[in-house]
């Protein structure tokens, strides 16, 4: 993270791309920075110390996105960000409009996403003096951003967007933010860009060590139990054919982290889909059981870890990161490989050779065989873990992008959703933001118009950004949103069943919640009702089968259904409950 402040005496060591600079103001400056940068669109919600930037929008190639609500921008931008591999812009005023973008920019920092906002301020003269919407985003935002910095010169906002561009999209990428005062945005300027980008100790390394390539080389060739450990930085790094090219020459069982997912195809042999909390038995056993772990863009987070002191055991650590600080964070490294996990694996490729792990093949067979992912669909209610594997089934030949809220519904999207390709599956991973699915599912149908895009959602999560709807309407995007409706908090509740004997405290919403078909066709969307089991796959057709709005399909569903297998938080793969008792 860093924050600075630009002034009149920032060093600069641009050169003026253009003989002969342009006069204008600094709110233009922006738009001619952001089109420079070629941004498509600008997610956003204008206030009083935005209105010059916004005037400058006005006439702009730019199109800009207007939500009800300035975290659906945010996350907006991150949808767009993670379907498309571009940087993600949102917008917002000062005071109350960037503080409702700390949300989306958490979430954006937690999971490395390449995402700028740009925030409009209160005029020089009176910042420090409690002015009318008047906050420290920047002091507010800097354990949050990767970089972010208060405009007070407007000469220097050209460099300032410029360098919020660079640093969101390379090396480890992360959300940045310009912050511009009305009257910075005022002011005349020689308009320069400028044509060089450099920070002090900002180097990222993209080119491992052909040394350390080696070692980890030969880690794997000696591997009798290896695991390819594969994390959302492979995706980020556009690593998914070198990530399956390794996984077949070296025939390493393959597991994915959920922003990892699409990183291998899940429906390969290899697969054993995703690990941790809520992930496959069989992937949790081959993990703990393991004699070398290969991770790859992945951090060994407290999800995938449990208690850390008696993760993998018997296993030795190959990592593989652009970010020097995740190498060895939470697990010793015993191979360390700093670098972009794209071009370290092309260095690692020709030096590896086929595991002799054939008995280890046959012991993943068997816990396959053993702890499947199922369900017991009965004729009177809806499971959903059933709604969502019709999903599925229903959509895979079409390869969506799916977007998913936070809590139960997640990790069974996550477990039923098996994705061949990356990009395609987008969730709040490492922040687990509710109302994240459906605005972000907003950013990735503008980024992919042509693609399918399927919102899964809680009906928690789905009533904190709701009003995200009123763009898609506006816009007429073909959403697809599926409300798994069990009217509770559910993966609170899930807790608080186990964990605290069943006190239900405060997580029952079947009393508040409404007709939630009726409250999208109120919004000018299609709503969908189901009810029963034989009415959800006719309920998915008719979804898929409209393409003029977006749909509303709400499913109401077993209310105490559990998420299996879990690892209790903090503890080991022992405490692993594969399955709960029949309901």
């Amino acid at each position: 993270m860093s924050t600075m402040v630009i002034t009149d005496k920032a060093r600069t060591h641009a050169k003026p791309t253009h003989k002969s600079a342009r006069r204008m103001k600094g709110s233009q400056a922006l738009v001619e920075c952001l089109m420079h940068e070629q941004v498509e669109y600008v997610f956003g919600y204008p206030g009083g110390a935005s209105l010059p930037i916004y005037d400058a929008m006005y006439d702009a190639e730019i199109k800009h996105i207007l939500v009800r609500h300035e975290q659906v921008a945010g996350h907006a931008a991150s949808g767009y960000a993670r379907a498309t591999g571009k940087v993600g812009v949102c917008s917002a005023t000062s005071g109350p409009g960037a503080t409702n973008l700390v949300t989306a920019l958490t979430d954006a920092f937690m999971d490395s996403t390449s995402v700028v906002a740009l925030t409009g301020q209160v005029a020089t003269p009176v910042i420090g003096r409690d002015a009318f919407q008047e906050c420290d985003t920047v002091g507010i935002t800097m354990p949050v951003t990767k970089h972010n910095v208060l405009v007070t010169d407007a000469k220097q906002l050209p460099r300032a967007v410029a360098e919020a561009f660079y640093l969101a999209r390379t090396g480890r990428p992360g959300p940045t933010l310009v912050d511009i005062p009305r009257d910075v945005a005022l002011a005349d300027i020689e308009f320069e860009l400028p044509d060089e980008i450099s920070f002090k100790g900002y180097r990222p390394r993209y080119q491992p060590s052909l040394n350390r390539v080696s070692a980890a080389a030969h880690a794997i060739n000696a591997a009798r139990k290896p695991i390819l450990y594969v994390g959302g930085g492979a995706i980020t790094a556009d690593a998914w054919r070198e990530v399956r090219a390794l996984a077949e020459k070296a025939n390493l069982p393959t597991t994915v982290t959920v922003m990892g997912k699409g990183a291998f195809d899940e429906t390969h042999p290899l697969s054993l889909g995703m690990l941790g909390m809520h992930g496959t038995a069989y992937a949790n056993y081959a993990m703990h059981n393991s004699d070398l772990i290969i991770a790859v863009g992945a951090r060994f987070d407290d999800r995938v870890t449990g208690k850390l002191a008696a993760f993998a055991p018997f296993a030795k650590v190959v990592h593989i990161d652009i970010d020097p600080a995740e190498i060895g964070k939470n697990r010793k490294a015993d191979y360390p490989v700093q670098g972009d996990a794209k071009q370290s694996l092309a260095a690692l490729l020709p030096h590896v050779q086929r595991t002799q792990s054939h008995e280890w093949h046959q012991q993943i067979a068997v816990w396959k065989q053993k702890y499947p992912l199922h369900y017991h669909q009965s004729d009177d209610v809806i499971l959903p873990q059933f709604a969502i594997d019709s999903i599925y089934q229903l959509t895979k030949d079409r390869d969506p992008f799916v977007t998913v809220d936070v809590g139960q519904h997640q990790m069974w999207a996550a477990q039923f959703v098996k994705t061949r390709l990356p990009r395609r599956f987008i969730s709040s991973s490492g922040l687990g933001t509710m109302g994240y699915g459906v605005p972000a599912a907003l950013g990735v149908q503008f980024g992919r118009p042509n693609d399918l895009v399927i919102a899964i959602v809680g009906d928690g999560g789905f009533q904190m950004t709701v009003q995200a709807l009123t763009t898609g309407m506006e816009f007429k995007l073909p959403l697809k949103v599926f409300i798994i409706n069990n009217g509770f908090l559910g993966m609170v509740r899930q807790w608080q069943e186990l964990f605290y004997s069943h006190r239900y405290s405060e997580v029952d919403l079947r009393a508040g919640n409404p007709d939630f078909a009726k409250l999208a066709e109120a919004y000018g969307c299609a709503g969908i009702r189901v009810t029963q089991p034989d009415q959800v796959e006719s309920a998915i057709q008719k979804a898929l089968s409209i393409n003029d709005r977006p749909v509303v399909v709400d499913m109401l569903v077993a209310p105490e259904e559990n998420v299996y297998p879990m690892i209790p938080a903090g503890t080991t793969i022992n405490d692993m409950i594969v399955e709960g008792p029949r309901k």
